[in-house]
């Protein structure tokens, strides 16, 4: 019986154009070449668009001369300042807004969002109205309703709202006492840090006695008197060497003092309870995210409504509130480009007047563009760091 021979057939091999890896690359190829070609299209039009115009590119203006002065400095400028001085006061003051708008709408964001869970009718329905109200204006009416609706109306000077501290509310901004420092003053900047680190020294270990024994140190009021206490026993040990210029009213206007102009005060306002609606929501989401179980066991065990909101629910609502918050913050700090409508001197105020005296159209953009990312690209780093600690950990 003769054998059979078996012919296998060797698997045809497949063509380059079916590959999967090879048209992955491919594309990401084409993509990265069509990149570069315009990137370079319009760096080159822009290029051949100003040498037609006769304007000369570069960055060597910004040691130019000013020439224009700037109503709210927090650092030393003049007229004769150069144009990189402007946009750095420009800057602070962005920074300085974005700051302390963050901080307050963290606050009211917060109280609102628990407010609207609250089981008091009123108080969640005021919360409610709030919420609704500002999260459906455009945060630029938002602007003009703080400056023209509130600030503007306000009495004149000689009319001054007399407010705690020696403190003056008018049309022309608020009156508070201005700081003067006197020899020996750094030993109470001394006492703040000394204070500040003690009292997260203090939380720290608080917190692992309370994992470890279930025990509850009153860090609160800990803290709070080291902060305090610290600084003022500071203070009577270098020989009381700070004092306070009270403003006076006068016949015109208030002297002495320091004053923070209505532009700001505006600003500030209008950013901090606009982004506070916001935050609310996210708070309220967060709340609502923590399974309806951990606040029953935790009321089976015996804790008040505060404790339970304090030790249980917060913690475990931060995991959810702290990703969407950046976003908010972020959406602030960049908001507060409108500043440009009532004439507060941010960032883009200030480079906008030095692009229209020198022309650099596309060197003020520039420099605003990467100002504006680097703010951003910090805050998500922060905001990510803190996200990263306020995670479970495996066990």
């Amino acid at each position: 019986m003769a054998s059979q021979e078996v012919i296998r057939e060797e698997p045809s091999r497949a063509s380059l154009i079916n590959d999967p890896k090879v048209r992955s690359i491919f594309y990401q190829c084409l993509v990265v070449a069509l990149l570069v070609s315009g990137v370079w299209w319009i760096v080159h039009n822009t290029i051949v668009n100003l040498t037609n115009l006769h304007i000369a590119s570069g960055f060597t203006f910004l040691k130019g001369r000013a020439g224009f002065d700037i109503s709210d400095s927090a650092i030393a400028y003049t007229s004769d300042s150069t144009y990189g001085r402007a946009i750095i006061v420009g800057l602070i003051n962005t920074l300085i807004v974005a700051f302390v708008g963050i901080i307050t709408a963290t606050i009211i964001g917060f109280i609102v969002g628990v407010g609207r869970l609250s089981k008091n009718w009123l108080i969640q329905k005021i919360c409610t109205v709030y919420v609704e109200v500002f999260r459906n204006i455009p945060p630029l009416l938002v602007i003009f309703f703080w400056y023209s609706g509130v600030l503007a109306v306000l009495p004149a000077p000689r009319d001054s709202i007399n407010l705690p501290f020696g403190s003056f509310l008018n049309q022309r901004g608020f009156y508070f006492p201005r700081a003067i420092w006197g020899d020996g003053s750094w030993l109470i900047l001394v006492g703040l840090f000394a204070g500040i680190a003690m009292a997260w020294f203090v939380a720290r270990k608080a917190h692992q006695r309370q994992m470890a024994t279930g025990q509850q140190f009153p860090v609160f009021w800990t803290s709070l008197a080291l902060i305090v206490g610290l600084p003022l026993l500071a203070y009577a040990l270098s020989g009381f060497p700070l004092t306070f210029d009270f403003p006076k009213q006068s016949t015109f206007n208030l002297t002495g003092g320091f004053a923070v102009k209505p532009e700001f005060l505006s600003l500030y306002l209008a950013l901090s309870f606009y982004t506070a609606a916001f935050i609310a929501e996210i708070v309220r989401a967060g709340i609502r995210g923590v399974a309806r179980g951990q606040s029953e066991a935790s009321e089976a065990l015996g804790l008040r409504s505060g404790q339970l909101l304090r030790l249980v629910v917060v913690p475990q609502a931060m995991r959810i509130v702290i990703p969407p918050l950046a976003s908010q913050y972020l959406n602030l700090t960049k908001n507060s480009s409108l500043a440009i409508a009532i004439g507060y001197p941010d960032l883009t105020a200030t480079t906008g007047t030095v692009l229209n005296q020198t022309g650099q159209a596309v060197e003020c953009v520039v420099i605003m563009m990467v100002i504006y990312l680097a703010i951003s690209l910090l805050t998500s780093l922060l905001m990510n760091w803190f996200n990263a600690k306020m995670a479970l950990v495996e066990r």
